[in-house]
C-alpha cells in the first residue's frame, strides 16, 4: 500500500511546497537584522521555549544515560551503523545533484562497511581514506533552486524550513530500512531508529550547546544562526564543525563530544542568510 502512495504522495508534498515558496518574499542576501527570514519568530519562540523544556527533560537526561551505559567504541558503533543505514538516502541525493563522485564514495562506503565493517558498525571505509558525508533531499531542492521559505520552529523536532520539512517526508518515503520494515508492519523498528538517532546526536552535542546556551545573550537567535549556518555548509557539501541544534535532522550528528567547541567561534546573531 506504501509503495503504490508514494509516486502520489511525493509530486504532490512538492507541488505544494513549491506552491508555498512562490508565495514567500526573496530573502535579502545581505547581513542585518532583516535577513533571518523568521516573520514566525513569536511563535517560533514560543515552541523554542517548549522544546527547551522537553530537551531539558527527555533528550538531555537520555542523552546522558546512553553515555552512561554504553562505552565510547560502543556509542560509535551504533553511530557508524546508523550512518550506514542511511547511505542509500545519501547515495540517491548525490546522483540527483548530479554529484557522482560523492555517489561513489557513498557506494564505496556502503560495499566496505556492511561487508569488511560487520554491517555497518565499523568505519572501515573512513579509515582507509572515504569519508562520510551528509546529504539528504532537502539539500538536494536547495541544489535545484528552490528556496528554503521562512524559518520554522517544528513541535520536539526543532529548528527547520518548508523545503528542509518536505525533504525530509521525502527521505522518510524513499529509505529502503523504512520501507521493508513498514511493509513488515515493523514501525516499532523505525520508529527505535529515529529515537536512538535522535539520542546519538544529543549525546555528541551535550557539553557543545550546553557551553553555548550558558553564554548566548539570546540563545533562540544564537541556535538559529547555528542551525542555518551549519544547513548551509552542508548544502555547499563542506565540512563543518558545528555543533547539531536539531537532534532528528539529518545523517550527520555533529561533533563528537571529545571535541571541544568554542564559543568564541559561535554563530554571530547576524547572519546572512541563505536561499
Amino acid at each position: 500500500m506504501r509503495a503504490r502512495r508514494l509516486p502520489l504522495i511525493l509530486p504532490g508534498l512538492i507541488a505544494a511546497f513549491l506552491g508555498l515558496a512562490g508565495c514567500t518574499a526573496p530573502v535579502v542576501q545581505t547581513a542585518g537584522v532583516d535577513d533571518f527570514n523568521d516573520p514566525l519568530e513569536e511563535t517560533n519562540r514560543a515552541i523554542f521555549g517548549f522544546n527547551q523544556a522537553v530537551d531539558h527533560a527527555l533528550l538531555i537526561p537520555a542523552a546522558q544515560t546512553y553515555r552512561a551505559v554504553l562505552p565510547p567504541p560502543v556509542q560509535q558503533s551504533v553511530h557508524d551503523f546508523l550512518q550506514n543505514l542511511n547511505n542509500p538516502v545519501i547515495f540517491a541525493n548525490d546522483v540527483l545533484q548530479g554529484q557522482l563522485g560523492l555517489a561513489g564514495q557513498t557506494l564505496a562506503r556502503t560495499a566496505i562497511n556492511t561487508t569488511v565493517g560487520v554491517g555497518g558498525m565499523f568505519d572501515v571505509a573512513k579509515v582507509i581514506g572515504i569519508p562520510h558525508h551528509s546529504n539528504d533531499m532537502g539539500i538536494t531542492l536547495a541544489t535545484w533552486g528552490v528556496a528554503e521559505g521562512p524559518y520554522v520552529m517544528v513541535p520536539v523536532l526543532g529548528p527547520s524550513n518548508p523545503r528542509d520539512i518536505v525533504g525530509s517526508i521525502a527521505d522518510g518515503f524513499a529509505d529502503p530500512g523504512d520501507y521493508v520494515a513498514g511493509q513488515h508492519h515493523l514501525y516499532y523498528a523505525i520508529l527505535a531508529r529515529r529515537v536512538t538517532s535522535g539520542i546519538d546526536v544529543r549525546s555528541r552535542n551535550i557539553e557543545n550547546l550546553a557551553e553555548i546556551e550558558k553564554t548566548s545573550l539570546d540563545y533562540y537567535a544564537t541556535i538559529r544562526s547555528l542551525h542555518r549556518q551549519r544547513r548551509a555548509a552542508q548544502i555547499r557539501h563542506e565540512q563543518s564543525d558545528l555543533p547539531n541544534p536539531t537532534p532528528v535532522q539529518g545523517s550527520d550528528a555533529g561533533p563528537n563530544p571529545a571535541i571541544s567547541y568554542s564559543v568564541a567561534h559561535s554563530p554571530k546573531v547576524h547572519e546572512v542568510s541563505i536561499k
